[in-house]
């Protein structure tokens, strides 16, 4: 990873277009931005390497694949070092698709999608707060996300 990297307009530009549809050609970005295609395959490597860009991926809607619960639980550990070995187990579990260790009321804060409310209902008692390392866990069911964005480059 390269610390050292300075990006400039021309990259803000390619990120914010791969971003927008990473399946984008550069033959395409070249044309849009004015440059050669080699130039944009130059940029987007020297980004990769900076560690800026860290892969590509396609976005599915959870809903259509059927989750219809989203929540976010906020847990407590037993102690700090538990954390370790209670995101492990967190990982393994499939509907915890993030986890932030954070400073505040909580230790770590996950998000958790399910199909159902009974679902739900079985990953929380069943599966997170039997783990060992959770001393207690607040669950906040979302109603919605009226704002998803990427940050901006």
């Amino acid at each position: 990873m390269d610390s050292s990297f300075q990006r400039d307009d021309l990259d803000n530009q390619i990120l914010t277009a791969l971003m927008q549809d990473a399946r984008t050609p550069f033959a395409e970005l070249a044309k849009r931005f004015n440059v050669s295609a080699g130039t944009i395959h130059v940029r987007v490597e020297k980004m990769k390497q900076a560690g800026i860009i860290t892969g590509a991926q396609i976005t599915v809607n959870p809903k259509a694949l059927g989750y219809d619960v989203c929540c976010f639980i906020g847990i407590n550990l037993k102690s700090a070092g538990d954390y370790p070995a209670a995101i492990a187990k967190l990982n393994a579990l499939e509907e915890v698709v993030e986890a932030y260790y954070t400073t505040g009321n909580y230790s770590v804060f996950v998000k958790v999608m399910c199909q159902s409310i009974d679902g739900l209902q079985h990953v929380l008692i069943n599966r997170i707060q039997s783990i060992d390392e959770i001393q207690s866990t607040e669950t906040l069911i979302s109603l919605q996300n009226p704002i998803v964005r990427a940050v901006k480059p």
